[in-house]
């Protein structure tokens, strides 16, 4: 018989929140779903093994029409988000095409928002809507890690890192997925002490409660299947340069090794050349810039490396089989 367990937070440093927290969930077009999930149920939970509400959330839409996510379900919407009144933590919730979504009246009441003290946060690409409306100015944030490439073009003045999650004073951001638990297990941490935040993690087999410090992407040795040094090195290094791309020799000599020998480990480990290697990654991050920017094509040719416009077309359409400017259509994949 299944019963439930009863935890008692220990206190952190300052005393326990005594009062029940409302989070805000504002849904847009074809938000992640796993994302909203992660985000939702540690508050359930929370609630649960507490015996009581320490939690509440709402929410809101659009217009308050209910929400449809990128894998076809729809949630229903308590309100609009303009008929929401005053909230205390409100969580924008994106994933593709954050910025069909974006208008003067969204970000104005975002700004509202913020001019009355909420607190702000956003969830995957939520974190454009919070740019667009230039909420993250100075701020560390972060989104999922495929937008990030775009997002620093179009938003210099944030400091856009790839944690899982950022808390940087009243702005909130996480990479979506289920980072986003990570983020609320850490809220939970912080008004109700590690042990229920940690009860809860089990609750949902998860180990341990990833820190923010954890970065989002799989291992380098894992992403391209080789674990050679000198290999993961360079290609360490390309993706570490991709704006002024560095020579085959360069590359050889930063990694102590032969240009023959780099050949060879490339042959080898990847089957390709290091220049061949190098034109893919550099690609790979045009296809980001086109997909998920306003970027003029001349602008994000000279971004990936290539001098002009031309040369660039030509390798874009030899390796994806299509133009940059057909790309550009698709939008988030």
């Amino acid at each position: 018989m299944h019963t439930t367990t009863i935890i008692q937070a220990e206190p952190p440093m300052q005393a326990l929140a005594t009062t029940p927290a409302c989070i805000s969930f504002l849904l847009l077009p074809d938000f992640s779903m796993i994302a909203f999930v992660s985000a939702v149920e540690p508050l359930r939970v929370a609630n649960r093994m507490a015996g009581r509400q320490l939690f509440s959330w709402q929410v809101l839409s659009l217009d308050g029409a209910p929400v449809t996510a990128s894998n076809g379900m729809a949630v229903v919407a308590d309100s609009s988000y303009a008929d929401a009144g005053q909230l205390a933590m409100v969580f924008v919730c994106a994933s593709f095409a954050p910025e069909r979504c974006a208008d003067q009246h969204l970000h104005n009441w975002l700004r509202r928002m913020a001019a009355y003290g909420t607190v702000i946060g956003a969830i995957d690409t939520g974190s454009y809507l919070l740019a667009r409306a230039r909420l993250l100015n100075g701020y560390r944030a972060t989104l999922h890690w495929e937008g990030v490439a775009a997002f620093s073009e179009a938003f210099p003045a944030v400091q856009v890192t790839q944690e899982l999650f950022e808390i940087d004073r009243n702005r909130l951001t996480c990479a979506g997925g289920t980072a986003a638990m990570d983020m609320m297990l850490h809220l939970v941490a912080q008004r109700h002490g590690q042990a229920l935040a940690v009860a809860i993690s089990e609750q949902f087999i998860q180990n341990r409660i990833r820190p923010h410090s954890d970065h989002q992407r799989t291992d380098l040795s894992t992403r391209i299947d080789t674990y050679n040094p000198h290999v993961l090195r360079v290609v360490a290094r390309m993706e570490a340069n991709i704006e002024t791309p560095l020579s085959a020799a360069a590359l050889a000599r930063a990694t102590g090794i032969s240009l023959r020998q780099l050949e060879r480990l490339f042959a080898a480990e990847l089957g390709a050349t290091p220049q061949q290697y190098y034109l893919r990654i550099r690609l790979a991050h045009a296809r980001q810039l086109l997909q998920q920017t306003d970027m003029q094509v001349i602008a994000v040719a000279l971004a990936c490396g290539f001098g002009s416009a031309a040369p660039f077309s030509r390798a874009y359409k030899a390796h994806f089989g299509r133009t940059p400017r057909q790309d550009r259509q698709t939008g988030f994949a």
